[in-house]
């Protein structure tokens, strides 16, 4: 999961609840004091929620993008039904297209980003849109995400998970993390005021089923790279941006994606999985410029 830098909002940022057809997500949003050059949408991976963006709303929006970034339905604050077809890949993918829909109709391009695993839910939000019509974004990066199954060193560690799952509760799967975390013996990381106990509080709130079937998935992947080239060549450009390490999918696995995709390649120096909370100056740079 990612670890937000910090949790104070910035003042040109706010936490609300977008309506859709879908449902209610749950979203911080941040408004350029200027004029607005476009608005963004934001998708977390597994584990994660809106909060891993933190630190991206206050230097997008003073680039000028409006920018909305959201609980996946089972996340957080967003929350869902005990019921595996709600967190299928296509049903998430459903998910945003209803939130693009949304931010569409507030004015502006919106340009679409997905991290780990939300890279899968957004690139199948693109494939059915493209199947029914003009595609409605101005882009689309692709953030630490690769084109199938996750690692498999990764996918050992997420089959643990899955196997806890139906044997503990959240509550008791997050001590078990916390103790293997100290026995260890490596360094802990140094969390701003509030951070740990919120991540905590995240862990807990996911809906166990949605963990299960979306874990269950970057297990197993497919390989959709070449179906996405075909709908986005000439119509959608496409960021590929990853830190100089990644756990999930190896960092030469993304550049051969990129180049699958014929588009742009950002690599963030001094970050690993989440250049969005551990390089969030440098990645902000990166993503105004493309979308400018």
């Amino acid at each position: 999961m990612s670890t937000p830098p910090f949790l104070t909002l910035p003042g040109c940022a706010r936490a609300e609840r977008v309506v859709t057809a879908r449902g209610e997500f749950a979203a911080l949003r941040a408004e350029p004091a200027g004029p607005v050059r476009g608005s963004a949408l934001l998708v977390p991976g597994f584990t994660g929620s809106k909060e891993d963006f933190i630190a991206l709303l206050g230097p997008l929006a003073a680039a000028g993008y409006r920018v909305t970034a959201v609980d996946q339905r089972g996340q957080y604050e967003t929350g869902g039904p005990d019921d595996e077809a709600a967190y299928a890949v296509d049903a998430l993918g459903a998910d945003v297209r209803a939130l693009t829909g949304v931010l569409a109709a507030e004015g502006g391009p919106v340009h679409l980003l997905g991290h780990s695993f939300g890279g899968q839910v957004v690139r199948e939000a693109v494939l059915a849109a493209a199947a029914e019509g003009p595609l409605p974004w101005r882009s689309l990066t692709l953030m630490a995400t690769g084109p199938g199954a996750i690692d498999p060193a990764e996918a050992a560690r997420t089959g643990l998970l899955l196997d806890a799952l139906s044997v503990l509760d959240l509550e008791e799967i997050w001590q078990v993390m916390r103790q293997l975390d100290a026995d260890s013996g490596k360094p802990q990381p140094v969390l701003a005021p509030g951070v740990a106990e919120f991540l905590h509080r995240r862990w807990v709130a996911n809906v166990p089923r949605s963990l299960a079937v979306t874990g269950g998935h970057l297990m197993a992947a497919p390989d959709r790279v070449a179906e996405l080239a075909a709908v986005t060549a000439g119509v959608l450009p496409v960021l590929v941006l990853s830190g100089e390490q990644d756990y999930a999918w190896p960092v030469p696995e993304q550049t051969g994606m990129a180049e699958r995709l014929a588009a742009r390649r950002v690599v963030v120096e001094g970050a690993g999985h989440s250049p969005n909370a551990e390089r969030p100056a440098a990645t902000a740079a990166a993503l105004a410029a493309f979308w400018a």
